[in-house]
């Protein structure tokens, strides 16, 4: 499938900023089912630094602004040809060992009621793979959080996510990882983009799933939110520990008090 891909980001300060710096991670890398056609990011009055491969893979640059500015657009404009892998992770060239991913963050600590949950699940699958124990969890953490827009938000926890019961692709992925972890399985956070076919998804372009690492498949993509594994209808973009450090867009700014953020993402299927 070719995906086309418009992203913008808009900040708007309060006052002036003198001076900005953000780390993007908006380019996405090449593997086996992920192939890029053209890829563009620009940001009027802005520098945006050489591009460097981290130890995860994935394509990091730099934006800087020595202002004063009152406001930052980040546009992303690519085409990029995608085909179904069943999730499977193959030909992505990183250096990270999988066990760094065991690391617990404040957005993935495990809670009594995660912990519950994944032991469940693994008393029910003692007798299976690893595979079917990652479906398993995925599926157990699709069944109790139930997609809620609007109920959490970027600083919400896995532990709040299943306390509430409720949230987003990203608290599906915080808890997927927490419990995963909690039974000895690697695993990390996805950020990318997801395409709403005709069929219809109740999912925002803008998306976040799991990974795990399993030992006859290497890192296999769950999307708990979707209750699938990632199709070619899914762009992936980076990854990290928990949702903050796979952002795509990090930074920090000198003045400007407070901003404003608006993000507007479009998937396309290319007509070429």
């Amino acid at each position: 499938m070719r995906l086309t891909v418009e992203h913008k980001t808009h900040y708007r300060y309060e006052y002036p900023a003198y001076h900005a710096v953000q780390s993007l991670k908006l380019t996405p890398a090449e593997f086996e089912g992920q192939k890029i056609l053209r890829w563009s990011i620009t940001a009027e009055g802005c520098n945006i630094g050489a591009e460097f491969t981290d130890g995860n893979g994935d394509i990091i640059s730099t934006l800087t602004s020595n202002g004063p500015v009152e406001a930052i657009e980040i546009v992303v404009t690519g085409e990029v040809e995608t085909t179904d892998t069943a999730g499977v992770l193959r030909g992505h060239k990183e250096r990270a060992f999988p066990a760094v991913f065991l690391r617990t963050t404040p957005m993935t600590k495990s809670s009594a009621a995660i912990r519950k949950l994944a032991d469940k699940v693994a008393k029910k699958t003692k007798d299976g793979t690893v595979l079917e124990l990652a479906h398993g969890l995925a599926a157990a953490v699709a069944d109790a959080i139930e997609y809620a827009p609007g109920t959490t938000h970027v600083y919400t926890t896995a532990a709040d996510a299943i306390a509430d019961g409720k949230g987003v692709c990203q608290d599906h992925a915080h808890v997927l990882i927490s419990a995963a972890r909690h039974l000895g399985i690697p695993a990390r956070y996805v950020s990318g983009y997801l395409f709403a076919d005709h069929e219809g998804k109740p999912h925002e372009a803008s998306h976040a799933w799991a990974e795990l690492h399993l030992p006859e498949f290497g890192w296999v993509g769950f999307d708990p939110a979707n209750k699938c594994c990632p199709t070619d209808s899914y762009i992936r973009l980076g990854s990290g520990l928990d949702g903050q450090v796979a952002t795509p867009i990090r930074g920090v700014h000198t003045g400007g008090g407070n901003e404003d953020l608006d993000v507007t993402v479009v998937i396309a299927q290319s007509q070429q």
